[in-house]
């Protein structure tokens, strides 16, 4: 533990949630398909990487996936909170490494050749820090994968629920990767099918309506998921064929340490 005064304190993100959040990832269909995203932009930008660490890991959703693609060398995962580290632990082997630590302050330099934080920058004010951080752990010519929240105009209650410090713009993360040692090799949006959707669920909820359990955000009629799933999955096969979307929910950036 190298920020245990920080551990499972309301920074950034409820620590309560993990418990709901590991019952529904694994089939949910926006975490199922942005998992097969990452694990589809590692393997075509970084094949050849052997070593990851994912910051932010939570309850080892992506982390577990990751670990399914290939062989690695070194796999490791770190968290403010212990409570979702405890989750993750038990979804792992024993060779998957875990630390609980604050993404300011990341204890690691030139150790691994593929970084990540998905979903993970918007909670912290200065997200720079953070970029700086990862540049530091990952060797040079290595990569990260980031993927963020997309579009001040979706800004919700479900976004304040959620703790988050911004949404961001296209173009946004990119300038700041760029600022702190990093080459944009990709970058386009994600949940962009279903943008339309999201957008009618955002503003309705700015007219009254309840998003303040994380159980309101994920939680949905299995139908309606199996429906979602089958058109961000054809979201992402275009995505990694080469296509790429200019508005959607979400941004996924990748980017090379130079």
């Amino acid at each position: 533990m190298f920020a245990p005064e920080l551990a499972d304190t309301v920074s950034g993100f409820e620590p309560a949630d993990f418990d709901f959040l590991a019952e529904v990832e694994a089939n949910h269909f926006w975490f199922a398909t942005r998992s097969k995203l990452i694990v589809g932009l590692a393997d075509k930008f970084f094949p050849g990487a052997a070593s990851f660490l994912e910051v932010g890991c939570g309850t080892g959703a992506v982390l577990r996936e990751m670990l399914r693609s290939r062989r690695w060398d070194r796999i490791a995962g770190s968290e403010l909170h212990t409570l979702g580290l405890v989750h993750a632990r038990t979804r792992m082997p024993k060779g998957v490494e875990f630390v609980q630590m604050d993404a300011l302050n990341i204890p690691a330099v030139d150790l691994f050749d593929l970084t990540g934080a998905f979903d993970v920058v918007e909670h912290i004010a200065d997200d720079e820090a953070v970029l700086r951080g990862l540049r530091e752990a990952t060797r040079r010519g290595g990569g990260v994968i980031l993927t963020v929240p997309q579009h001040r105009w979706l800004w919700s209650e479900a976004d304040v629920r959620a703790h988050h410090q911004r949404r961001y713009e296209s173009g946004e993360l990119e300038t700041k990767l760029g600022r702190n040692g990093f080459e944009v090799l990709f970058s386009s949006s994600f949940t962009a099918l279903l943008l339309p959707l999201m957008a009618v669920s955002r503003l309705r909820a700015r007219k009254g309506g309840n998003e303040n359990r994380v159980d309101r955000e994920f939680a949905m009629h299995p139908l309606a998921n199996a429906v979602f799933k089958a058109i961000l999955g054809c979201e992402v096969r275009l995505t990694l064929a080469g296509l790429r979307w200019p508005m959607g929910g979400s941004r996924v950036v990748v980017a090379r340490a130079i």
